[in-house]
């Protein structure tokens, strides 16, 4: 981010024994060794979101998406690994009707409790079982509008949509286990009118068309969390290459100019993902692109995996934008690639990625990294804390700029060399996963061989100002 008399029928069976499963297991009742799996991963930036009790491999989701009447109807396929004896579980799915679901591949129960669809299988799912989960869903998707960074979730535009939004998105468009902490590879089936792009994560498959709707495919095979998912629709002129032997995709809309700034920013993609490849090591990805939206709602740019989305407020100038680009593209590496544990460490994200704007300005001919240090550390108010900001200080200066000058602070500690080594050492090791601060701290007086403890505790959450390295 840059800012149902008789016989019961046997799915009428199933529905009613769900209910009685729900109502049992709600009251504490277990049977045969097998418990719920939690409903919220307890995270306090998130309450409620999340899941507990199994671990999402995949999700296979195809959307139909129908713009004159802001409807969606999808089929999701989750598959995924029940980490404890499960009775049920439960999935994030905000506002859509429920019309079927399976687990599989035979009925099972189901219920909703808010913004959670309780999944309950015919059997208990023992610990180590491998499960999938169907469910057949529709309705008009949800708007959130309190978000911190304004509006997110599934936003209806004079065109089409975009599904869009941090730390909150997904469960307005399908079921999933919405925290970076289960993070999981994607295969997205979108069917749109003709005519109209259909934007997501990945690599873009083979694209189909009948009776006035056209499917567009898209694959992402390295782990994703799920407000790292993204739909764009609408009318966009879609720009389909390569990059170092991958597909590069990037969109502008149709209304803006064919040479204005946005279009200029997204060429750039490539020579700057290089340039941050020889700082943090390989691209993690297999595909590379980027798409501009002229939706007021949208006044952030966010860091959606191998596609980052860009809100228009960054091309307001008239100019290009590579500094977006540039930290938009460094959260491939850091918040993507190697994603948050929890939320209070969001620093992990946004601290490198805007100390990746100071290294691209400095290469591109503009002001140096230690000079805007200098500037950045004047300014700095030390009172708030980078990590655990609270969850009003979720995308509040303190995480991008006090963690940025501790990213550049460390590197003028460690020295150059040992310093790109750390950040190497990092991506390669944290590749597809999740980490935390504490596991930063480690690594890094382990490839330094330094007690660095009291330089992150003074830099991170101390004060005063830190003294200068």
């Amino acid at each position: 981010m840059r800012r149902t008399h008789g016989r019961l029928r046997p799915a009428l069976a199933v529905a009613v024994a769900a209910a009685l499963v729900f109502t049992s297991c709600t009251e504490g009742d277990e049977r045969g060794g097998f418990r719920p799996g939690a409903a919220d991963l307890a995270d306090p930036y998130v309450p409620g979101a999340g899941n507990g009790g199994y671990d999402v491999d995949n999700y296979r989701l195809a959307v139909r998406y129908d713009p004159p009447t802001d409807r969606l109807t999808g089929r999701a396929v989750v598959t995924a690994t029940a980490t404890a004896p499960l009775s049920r579980f439960s999935l994030d799915l905000a506002g859509l009707d429920v019309s079927r679901v399976t687990v599989d591949g035979g009925p099972a129960g189901s219920a909703r409790d808010g913004d959670e669809l309780v999944v309950i299988p015919p059997d208990g799912l023992p610990r180590g079982t491998r499960f999938t989960v169907e469910v057949d869903y529709a309705g008009v998707p949800a708007v959130r509008a309190d978000g911190q960074l304004g509006s997110g979730g599934f936003l209806h535009t004079d065109d089409g949509a975009i599904a869009l939004g941090q730390p909150w998105s997904a469960a307005a468009w399908f079921p999933v286990n919405d925290h970076p902490a289960d993070k999981a590879t994607y295969d997205i089936e979108v069917t749109v009118p003709d005519g109209l792009a259909a934007l997501s994560n990945g690599v873009p498959g083979e694209r189909t068309r009948a009776d006035g709707w056209t499917t567009w495919r898209w694959a992402e095979r390295a782990p994703m969390a799920s407000y790292l998912t993204t739909l764009v629709i609408g009318d966009y002129r879609v720009q389909t290459g390569t990059h170092a032997g991958r597909p590069m995709v990037t969109a502008v809309p149709a209304s803006l100019p064919a040479a204005g700034p946005e279009a200029a920013s997204l060429a750039r993609t490539g020579e700057i993902a290089d340039f941050l490849a020889s700082r943090f090591g390989p691209y993690p990805f297999d595909s590379y692109g980027g798409v501009v939206v002229t939706d007021g709602r949208v006044g952030y740019a966010l860091e959606t995996q191998s596609r980052p989305v860009y809100g228009p407020g960054f091309f307001r100038g008239g100019r290009p934008n590579p500094g977006v680009v540039a930290h938009e593209l460094a959260h491939q590496w850091f918040g993507n690639s190697v994603a948050l544990s929890r939320w209070r460490d969001i620093w992990l994200n946004e601290g490198f990625a805007s100390y990746a704007e100071w290294l691209w300005e400095e290469h591109d001919g503009g002001r140096t990294a230690q000079r805007t240090f200098e500037l950045e550390y004047a300014a700095t108010d030390w009172s708030r804390p980078v990590v655990d900001p609270g969850r009003s200080g979720l995308f509040g200066t303190a995480v991008y700029k006090r963690g940025a000058l501790t990213v550049h602070a460390l590197r003028r500690t460690v020295g150059d060399d040992t310093f790109f080594r750390i950040l190497r050492t990092w991506t390669a090791e944290r590749r597809g996963g999740n980490a935390t601060t504490e596991d930063l701290i480690a690594l890094a007086e382990r490839v330094s061989g330094k007690s660095l403890r009291p330089f992150f505790d003074a830099w991170l959450v101390g004060g005063t100002a830190p003294a200068l390295p």
